[in-house]
């Protein structure tokens, strides 16, 4: 049985299906010791290398998926010129790789897995999966900002998706999107002449960050993963227009 490089690397743990096409376009992905391709198909009885790492196929029932509390300053990569990049900050045994970024000014949820072929289905857009956010700006929060920010804000040349709201303190509101433009919020608050001084993500759909204290991470349970399958049972791998309301 064929099935596609990109695929299994990102089944592997590797790292996303998008990803894997980087890997494989910079040459650093080998098939039976020839340069492989992008697009190309193989079958179980080849070898797959990136680098000189032999990549070998996980059971599935194996997937690793970690909630992680992100602190200030650790940074969303794996490049390892960047001292301060998530996997050497979470020394975890085993191969894993984040699902959605949080900023280096960020903190909050982090997930983690070893299974890259969830990724997509969880963070693209199209899919509209909720991400909620804590946020604190620097004066006073008025209703006028609650609605402009729940109705769409001019940024990125595009207005962002309709979301919820609430403010939670004088400097302080909650925030859910479905939707992850580059610095989203933050730029959203500058439009409106707010400046974001702490963000956190304490939520990505069903999985809560909870009570666990930065640079902390646990298991995401059983229970967990089981609602998290059924909630991305109907999302694309692919980007996805959605139909405007």
């Amino acid at each position: 049985m064929e099935i596609r490089l990109n695929k299994f690397l990102s089944e592997a743990g590797v790292c996303s299906r998008r990803e894997a096409d980087r890997l494989i376009e910079s040459g650093k992905v080998t098939v039976d010791g020839k340069r492989a391709e992008t697009g190309m198909k193989i079958t179980e009885s080849q070898v797959v290398c990136v680098g000189k790492k032999e990549i070998r196929p996980k059971n599935k029932n194996e997937m690793v998926l970690l909630a992680v509390n992100k602190p200030v300053g650790i940074v969303c990569t794996e490049e390892k010129r960047e001292k301060n990049n998530i996997i050497n900050f979470l020394k975890y045994p085993t191969r894993v790789t984040y699902i959605g970024r949080l900023d280096k000014d960020s903190e909050g949820l982090l997930l983690m897995t070893n299974n890259g072929d969830i990724i997509n289905k969880m963070m693209r857009s199209g899919n509209q999966h909720e991400k909620e956010y804590k946020v604190t700006v620097n004066k006073p929060i008025t209703p006028e900002f609650i609605e402009k920010m729940a109705n769409g804000v001019p940024i990125l040349d595009t207005v962002t998706r309709k979301c919820k709201v609430e403010m939670i303190g004088k400097y302080k509101f909650r925030i859910i999107l479905t939707q992850g433009l580059n610095r989203q919020i933050r730029r959203m608050c500058e439009y409106l002449g707010y400046k974001v001084t702490k963000l956190e993500r304490v939520r990505v759909m069903n999985i809560e960050l909870g009570s666990l204290k930065p640079g902390e991470y646990r298991k995401v349970t059983d229970a967990e993963i089981a609602e998290l399958y059924e909630l991305i049972k109907n999302s694309s791998n692919e980007t996805v227009i959605p139909v405007e309301e």
